[in-house]
Parts: structure tokens; C-alpha cells; sequence
């Protein structure tokens, strides 16, 4: 292939690329690598290996012969905005497809393999998933190789699907969480989130940080870490070092809460409610929450309830945190703005798609508006949620012989799985719904309470009983089809887009950017987790979750 006179690359490289798409989509199709795929618990993606591969290599083949035919002639704008963005854009896709359905599952075995020695999962405590691995990848090839001479174009569009990523993130929350906290916990993240903000704008200007980097770090420390890190770049202007900073800043802060929140807790005797209240303000990362929550308390779950949907509701607040670093990044520029520049003019498109699938989200359009990313119960008569009669079988024997150390509501919960062969209400209040969701609530608790309590080794029950009681309460949860969609273009949508930031993370950037937003991050952090700590210790005592 020849290039082009006019600043065209090869066509060499995306016709290598299209052609190993199509015979990986072949040998997948063969079931030829499915034994391994298997082996990397990835084969349930099968379907859509053989579609992305297939729609990748016929997309490339045709964009070849498109630029082969246009060789040497000047480029106008679908030369530049198509056919030129598309090498990089598989290029891209490619390197996703490889951590998602290989890099990160084998991370994961390795990690897992060495719980025996280590005593923790490595992957969970380094955050060592598809975000953190697709930013490495990209530091490393642009750091060593460089981005592809035809690879560029598709490199720019990275923002662009990050952006997107955002917009569907909004689908997976409802108004439904926050209702579950009660005013005194919203107004407790609402104040923390804000103080964050402003406390971080206020460390940018005593330590002379460039306004950018500032106003990334601000959104990243006090609302959700990657996701507002990323929501808020365009706003202030961010440069992708600076992005990288602050991700970083936060995973690494996030590591050291994780080990020391537990400990505190411990020693200061905080009960699960105020340490899930408190894992869920002062810790940035959601496994890092669910990871120090289990840390504390692995036998009573409503320790991780209560973090996680703390950690959730502070991506409600990232709207509010857009439109506050949009007014302050105009003053900083010495323009003095009106609210229709702010509120209209700048404030971010793909902010208002996230505020708009929220809602969507939060009136049931997708799944019932109780829902919690997506997940719902669902206590209904329904053959399918039974229980198999096999499973009923060991139930039954549990029940006559008896099972020591039940307590009376794990006893009642017990019993009633056993005489409807499913997690419901009773029969009665059939058409009450909220009586007959409480109900059936109450039996589930009871069992989750029994699995838990055998985890933590407080009971003991036989492996045949915790099956069918595992099987039992996961027949209730059920999960929307449409947020489960979402949810997967999300993430490949985050996979690509931060692979693409990742290779415009050079080592002069990163020089650049120094030790500040390290500082600035330790700073803001060990504040809003001692502050924190405080108003948890005496005020949340009474947050409930049903």
C-alpha cells in the first residue's frame, strides 16, 4: 500500500488490525478458544466477542478500500472525521477487547492465587481492574513506542466516548437511594461533598496549582473519584497528566483508608451503621468502601449496605459539583459570568445526559424506581423463584434435626422458606403489596442473617442448607435487562476512552504536574476522614435501612 502525498498513513496497519479481528471472531465462532475462556470465567461474553470482533473486521475492511480509493487525493471533512479516525478507533478496541476479556480476568486468577499467601486479594486492595489497566496500557505504549502515526486521529475521539460512558452512568440511579437515607445522612454528604470541593480550591490557590489541576482534584476527592474525575475534566480544562494525577491520588488514598478505617473503627467501638456512614463519606472508591466495610463487619451486612449507599449517593451530587467548578473556573479566567453563561452556556451537554437518564432511571422506565444499579426485588409468587425440590428435601431434614444458635426472626425466616418454597409474604396480604413486601423483606433479612453468621463461623450449618438458602434469596434479586445493556456500553465505553487518555500521559506531563496533587489529595483527604469521623461518632446513630 502505498502512502498518500497528502499526509495519508498506510493502510498496512488497518488492514493487519481487520484481519486478526476476523480470525480471532473465526476461532471464537470454531469454539476453538472456548475451553480457555472457560478458564477465565470470560465465556459467557462469547456472543458478543464474535459480534464486536465481526462488526470490528468488516468495518476496517471497508474503511480500507474507502482510503485506498481516496489515495492522493486532498482530504475534506469525511476523510478527516471518518475515514482517518477509524484505524485508531479499532486500534483502540482492540487493546479494550484484550484487557477486558484476557488482561483483567487473568489479573484477577493471579491475584486470587495468591490469597493463600498474601491473606488479601491483590487485584481488590490495588484496584488492579479494567479502568486502572486500561490508563497503564496507554502510559506504556505512548511512553515506549509512541502512538501510531495511524492511530492518532482515533486517539482524539477518547474524550468523546469517555463522555458517553458518563451519560449511561446516570441509568444505574434512582431518587429511590436517597429516600432510604433520610435527610440528616443527605445533608451530611451534601456538606462533605461541597466542603471537599471548596476545601481542595482553596489548597490549589494557597500552593499556586494551576487552576485545572486544582479543579479536577476538587471534583475527584469530593464526590466519587474516577467518575467525577472524569465528568469534570472538560469543565476546567484538564489535561489528561493532570486526570492521571488525580486518579492515582485517589486509588492511593483509597488503599491506605481501606486498612486503617476498620481498624479505627474497631478500636473506637463504632457500631455497622456508623461505620458504613463513615467507609462511605471519607473512603472515594466503591470497592474500596465495600472492601473496608466487609473488613470491619463480614457477619452483619447492613455495615456494607449502608457504605455503599452512601458512596452512591455522592454521584447524585456530581451535577451540582459540574455547575460549581464551571462558575468558579469562569471567575478564575477573570470573566465574570452570568447564570445564563454558567447554567446554559457552560454548562456540559453530557452532564445534562446523565441528569436525564437519572431521571428516567428514577421513574421506573427502565426497572421498578426502588431499583439499586439495576438490581430490584421481587417477592411475587412465581414457580421459577422456587427452590428445587431436591433443595426443599434438605430443608426439610435441616428443620427436623434443628439447627443450634437460630434466633427467633432466623427461625420464623427458616421455617416460612420452607412452607412456601420461596422468599414471599403471606398468601393473604397478597394485595397489600407494601404489607407483603415487608413481610417478605423481614424473611429475607432472617435468611441473609443465617448465611452471614455462618460465614463469620457464629453458627454452623451444613453446605447442602447454606446452597439452598443462597439459591433462595438470589431467586428474588433480579436485574433489569435494559440497565444490565447499559451498563455493559458503559464500561466498554470507559475501557476504550481511558485507554485512549492513558496514551496522552507522556513523562514530561507528568513531570510537570509534580508531587501537589499528592499533597493537596493527603491533605483534603485525612481532613474529610477525620471530620467525618466526628460527626458520625455523635450524630448517626439512628440511620435505619429496610
Amino acid at each position: 500500500m502505498a502512502n498518500s502525498d497528502v499526509g495519508r498513513p498506510s493502510n498496512t496497519p488497518l488492514i493487519i488490525i481487520s484481519s486478526l479481528m476476523l480470525l480471532f471472531g473465526v476461532l471464537v465462532v470454531s469454539g476453538a478458544l472456548t475451553p480457555m475462556f472457560k478458564s477465565l470465567h470470560t465465556h459467557k461474553q462469547i456472543d458478543l466477542m464474535e459480534t464486536m470482533t465481526f462488526v470490528g473486521a468488516i468495518l476496517g475492511f471497508v474503511t480500507a478500500l474507502l482510503r485506498q480509493v481516496r489515495m492522493n487525493k486532498p482530504m475534506g471533512r469525511f476523510d478527516v472525521f471518518v475515514l482517518e479516525t477509524v484505524p485508531g478507533i479499532l486500534f483502540i478496541m482492540v487493546l479494550a477487547m484484550g484487557i477486558r476479556w484476557f488482561m483483567e480476568p487473568v489479573v484477577v486468577l493471579m491475584s486470587k492465587q495468591l490469597v493463600p499467601v498474601l491473606g488479601f486479594k491483590l487485584h481488590k486492595v490495588l484496584n488492579l481492574n479494567y479502568v486502572v489497566l486500561g490508563i497503564l496500557v496507554g502510559i506504556v505504549i505512548t511512553n515506549s513506542w509512541g502512538i501510531p502515526k495511524f492511530a492518532a486521529s482515533g486517539v482524539k475521539t477518547a474524550r468523546f466516548v469517555l463522555k458517553m460512558g458518563v451519560i449511561l452512568l446516570g441509568a444505574r440511579y434512582s431518587f429511590a437511594e436517597l429516600a432510604k437515607l433520610g435527610m440528616v445522612s443527605v445533608w451530611m454528604i451534601g456538606f462533605f461533598v461541597l466542603g471537599t470541593v471548596f476545601f481542595v480550591l482553596f489548597l490549589g490557590n494557597l500552593f499556586k496549582q494551576p487552576k485545572s489541576m486544582t479543579g479536577v482534584l476538587s471534583a475527584g476527592m469530593g464526590v466519587c473519584g474516577v467518575s467525577a474525575t472524569v465528568a469534570c475534566a472538560p469543565v476546567v480544562r484538564a489535561r489528561c497528566s493532570e486526570m492521571a494525577y488525580t486518579i492515582g491520588t485517589i486509588l492511593g488514598f483509597g488503599i491506605l483508608c481501606m486498612f486503617a478505617f476498620p481498624t479505627i473503627g474497631k478500636i473506637v467501638g463504632m457500631n455497622p451503621t456508623q461505620f458504613g456512614a463513615w467507609a462511605g463519606t471519607g473512603i472515594l472508591n466503591s470497592a474500596q468502601v465495600a472492601a473496608a466495610c466487609l473488613a470491619f463487619n463480614a457477619v452483619d451486612i447492613k455495615t456494607l449496605k449502608v457504605g455503599e449507599i452512601f458512596n452512591i449517593t455522592r454521584v447524585l451530587f456530581l451535577p451540582v459539583i459540574v455547575l460549581v467548578l464551571a462558575s468558579w473556573y469562569g471567575k478564575q479566567s477573570g470573566k465574570k459570568l452570568s447564570f445564563k453563561e454558567v447554567v446554559i452556556d457552560k454548562f456540559p451537554l453530557f452532564i445534562l445526559g446523565f441528569l436525564l437518564l437519572f431521571l428516567m432511571s428514577s421513574f421506573g422506565l427502565f426497572s421498578p424506581s426502588d431499583h439499586y444499579k439495576g438490581k430490584y426485588l421481587d417477592f411475587s409468587y412465581n414457580q421459577r423463584t422456587e427452590i428445587t425440590p431436591e433443595e426443599l428435601t434438605v430443608l426439610q431434614n435441616a428443620e427436623t434435626v434443628g439447627i443450634p444458635g437460630l434466633n427467633a426472626d432466623e427461625k420464623a425466616a427458616f421455617e416460612d422458606l420452607v412452607k412456601q418454597h420461596q422468599i414471599a409474604g403471606n398468601f393473604a396480604d397478597r394485595d397489600n403489596k407494601t404489607a407483603f413486601d415487608t413481610t417478605a423483606r423481614q424473611r429475607m433479612a432472617g435468611l441473609e442473617s443465617i448465611l452471614a453468621r455462618a460465614k463469620g463461623k457464629e453458627i454452623t450449618i451444613g453446605a447442602e442448607v447454606k446452597s439452598a438458602l443462597k439459591h433462595a434469596v438470589r431467586q428474588v434479586h433480579k436485574k433489569s435487562k435494559t440497565i444490565v445493556t447499559l451498563t455493559d456500553a458503559m464500561i466498554w465505553f470507559f475501557a476504550y476512552g481511558l485507554i485512549g487518555l492513558g496514551m496522552q500521559i507522556t513523562r514530561k506531563s507528568l513531570a510537570q504536574a509534580g508531587g501537589w496533587p499528592l499533597v493537596m489529595g493527603a491533605i483534603s483527604g485525612i481532613t474529610k476522614a477525620s471530620l467525618s469521623f466526628i460527626v458520625v461518632m455523635y450524630f448517626v446513630k439512628d440511620v435505619v435501612l429496610k
